[in-house]
């Protein structure tokens, strides 16, 4: 034996390359505020046309399932963004 050593590999765990799951759980609580703030906008835009209001905590509510696809979606464009910059 020479005495050197092999170069080894990081671990998966250090690479950094992240999930879109775990983007996805990072981007949640913004991703989903961004969501009931556009459903707000729209309800004003709405009340406008003739409508009904949407009141702000009504768009809080209807954000929280409504911000998993869209957080999901923001997780992928991060994930690719990411991607993209490695390159």
């Amino acid at each position: 034996m020479s005495g050197t050593k092999s170069p080894s590999r990081k671990a998966p765990a250090t690479e950094g390359k992240w999930p879109v799951w775990k983007l996805a759980g990072l981007l949640y609580p913004a991703t989903t505020l961004t969501v009931a703030i556009n459903l707000f906008l729209a309800g004003l835009i709405a009340h406008s046309a003739g409508f009904g209001i949407i009141e702000p905590v009504t768009a809080l509510v209807w954000s929280i399932p409504l911000g998993i696809p869209a957080t999901w979606l923001a997780g992928r464009w991060v994930r690719g963004l990411m991607d993209e910059s490695e390159d």
